[in-house]
Formats: C-alpha cells, structure tokens, sequence
C-alpha cells in the first residue's frame, strides 16, 4: 500500500507529515520527489519518527537522511511501532520557503 502523504510542498524550517498509522506493516519504505530546490535554500534533513498512539512523537533510531539536489530519494525503515511520521528540517538562508516536494510512504506486511 502506498501513501501519499504530501504533494503541495513542504516549508521550513521545521516541517512534519501527517501521521500515518502502520501497525499493521513489516516494512516501510519512504520516497520524496524534490521537484526544485529554490534559491537559498541548501536541502534539508529528514528524521523518521515513531509514536504508540499518533499523538506523541519521538526520533526513531536511526540516521536521519540528508537530501540536497531535485529527484527522487528513498529509503526503508524498519521495527517501528504504531505510527509513523517524517520530521524535515530545511537548511539555508531561505529555509522558510516552500519547497516543492511529494512525499510517499510504501507499505509492506
């Protein structure tokens, strides 16, 4: 199953998805497509954050993913509990701007 959990754009500098329940799912796998990366504006980070109940978050335990050009980037997560939401810190001198982004969340159980 795939989820689309964003596809107007994100704006800095701290960004979250809605959150997605995933209980149900083994494996999750996290796809954003940069369409541009406006002037200053340098990429940004993305933290991948677990919850029991949806309504309190925390970082999951792993490396958060660092994303600098336009294009597709994607990576898996794993042994996550009940919910599952990405957090986005944008960096540069215009990390309030929206940037152009579709964010999609594929699930496996």
């Amino acid at each position: 199953m795939t989820a689309v959990l964003e596809r107007d754009g994100i704006t800095g500098p701290q960004y979250t998805t809605e959150p997605y329940e995933v209980a149900w799912a083994r494996e999750a796998r996290w796809f954003l497509r940069v369409l541009d990366l406006p002037a200053g504006v340098r990429g940004f980070d993305c933290t991948v954050q677990v919850s029991p109940d949806g309504l309190y978050w925390c970082d999951l335990d792993e490396p958060a993913t660092t994303v600098d050009a336009t294009g597709v980037s994607t990576w898996v997560t794993r042994e996550f509990g009940g919910w599952l939401r990405l957090r986005v810190t944008v960096h540069g001198d215009a990390a309030d701007t929206q940037v152009p982004t579709l964010i999609y969340l594929a699930l496996k159980a």
